[in-house]
């Protein structure tokens, strides 16, 4: 059997409107655009949403409007996908990691207050695998230090914790619409934040610091607009967000599935001794991904295993600090982050998308029960 690592819920829904946006005079930004962010706010219970083209823009933006730049510092988690501390380095300022709780992978709140110097503008968490990370104590770091935390929430859009969600509470928070997201456009990203003048600000940065964006100007008459501050080039078209905005009434639905596949994981896999991240209580897990933790000295045999009968199978993520460009700028070594290092070398990611029918999760099952066991 050939069961595919991700397989994305884009319908004839998503298609009718993408060819509507086609057969339309307005592909860039614009009124889809403008429709999905309203209803992003809507299912984030968040005031602002700003369209963006990929959760690295939405960070890189999130930073600079939080005054991030040249010689300051931003505190995060080497365990994470590169674009989060790549971010920081677009700003000029410099990634200070923590490590992360070994039996989750999320970064250990309990370590950030130590890593706080006086360059530090800014704290940037990041909701591995789908599980937030401890919001109440961090923001109580936060409001002592006076020190902004902006969510890395790529891997939890729908997540909930002690009855926060991701970017209620902080400066604001950064999501993903990649390819293997809960809901995508290909590439594709958000930023939302309860701040309006941030929202705007980051707006703005997001077509070259322009005032008024194209539709903007249409809409009002205007006839120029001034730029008053840098900006880049990260607006969300209208054909991304017609991809996206059938898929939001969906999101529970698919989040059910996975979760319903996840449960029936963790119960196959518990009972052969497989292990997996602990998962916290009064928790909503946004179950992006399913890892799984071998010995690590097994790891790629159990890989390939996984791989060569069929099932899609990668590793998320390598130590971000190992990587030769941060060893060579920064500095980093081996044993810095004992934590992290370890779940890099154990980790694998297994299929976990609403489409999985039962026979093939069965599967999968059997295929990696079989491959760690052998």
């Amino acid at each position: 059997m050939k069961v595919e690592f991700y397989k994305h819920n884009l319908g004839a829904k998503e298609i009718e409107l993408v060819e509507k946006v086609l057969r339309s005079l307005f592909l860039t930004t614009g009124s889809h655009v403008d429709d999905l962010e309203g209803k992003l706010s809507k299912y984030l219970d968040t005031d602002f949403t700003v369209g963006l083209t990929s959760c690295t823009a939405a960070l890189h933006l999130s930073l600079l409007a939080a005054g991030v730049g040249p010689g300051d510092e931003v505190i995060t988690t080497p365990m994470s996908f590169v674009a989060t501390s790549n971010s920081i380095l677009m700003t000029g300022a410099t990634p200070i990691f923590v490590d992360v709780e070994k039996d989750t992978g999320n970064i250990d709140v309990d370590l950030i207050e130590k890593a706080i110097t006086k360059k530090t503008k800014a704290i940037l968490p990041v909701h591995l695998y789908g599980q937030m990370v401890d919001m109440k104590k961090l923001l109580a770091i936060s409001e002592k230090h006076g020190i902004p935390v902006i969510e890395d929430s790529a891997h939890a859009l729908e997540a909930k914790r002690d009855g926060i969600k991701p970017g209620q509470k902080s400066f604001g928070s950064c999501f993903s619409f990649y390819a293997t997201k809960s809901i995508t456009s290909g590439e594709g990203g958000a930023f939302t934040t309860a701040n309006e003048d941030m929202a705007k600000l980051v707006t703005k940065l997001r077509s070259h610091g322009i005032t008024s964006e194209l539709a903007q100007r249409v809409r009002t008459g205007l006839k120029t607009y001034d730029v008053d501050v840098l900006g880049w080039k990260y607006n969300m078209d209208n054909i991304q967000a017609a991809l996206l905005i059938p898929q939001i009434d969906k999101i529970e639905k698919h989040w059910k599935r996975r979760e319903e596949i996840a449960q029936k994981y963790r119960k196959a896999f518990t009972k052969i001794g497989i292990e997996m991240p602990r998962e916290y209580e009064n928790s909503k897990h946004g179950r992006h991904i399913f890892p799984i933790w071998v010995d690590r000295k097994k790891r790629g045999k159990i890989l390939d295993y996984i791989n060569n009968h069929g099932v899609g199978a990668v590793v998320n993520y390598p130590s971000i600090h190992l990587f030769s460009y941060y060893r060579k700028t920064l500095g980093f070594k081996e044993g810095m982050f004992p934590n992290c290092e370890e779940i890099a070398e154990r980790e694998i990611t297994i299929p976990l998308y609403s489409k999985l029918t039962d026979k093939e999760v069965n599967y999968v099952i059997r295929t990696v029960g079989d491959a760690v066991t052998s």
